[in-house]
């Protein structure tokens, strides 16, 4: 049987530290992972192939964090047939609010 792969992206390098939780429950399941840094709003091309490309790249499921505006997992998702989770970074402006706000409202 074949591993499952995960693709963890984050909007920000500062979500990386976030994100750990998230890389050692994979480690520990045994579950391949990848983790990438890009931005719906800056790297916008990026992130458009890469969701259009994961799929035949091996990808099961991808995970989407951000925070903020938090668009990250709604353009994902637009853009492939895989599972998008989005996960809602924490902010100081609302608490986290806005950023679960725009997460939810993208699906």
């Amino acid at each position: 049987m074949s591993k499952s792969k995960i693709a963890i992206i984050m909007g920000s390098k500062s979500d990386l530290d976030v994100m750990m939780g998230a890389f050692d429950i994979c480690k520990k399941f045994g579950i391949e992972f990848e983790k990438k840094v890009m931005s719906a709003h800056r790297t916008h091309d990026m992130v458009a192939a890469f969701a259009k490309n994961a799929k035949s790249s091996g990808v099961k499921v991808i995970i989407a964090a951000a925070g903020g505006a938090a668009h990250l997992a709604g353009v994902v998702a637009a853009l492939t047939p895989l599972p998008v989770i989005g996960f809602p970074i924490v902010t100081n402006m609302m608490g986290g609010l806005d950023s679960l706000l725009s997460t939810i409202s993208n699906f």
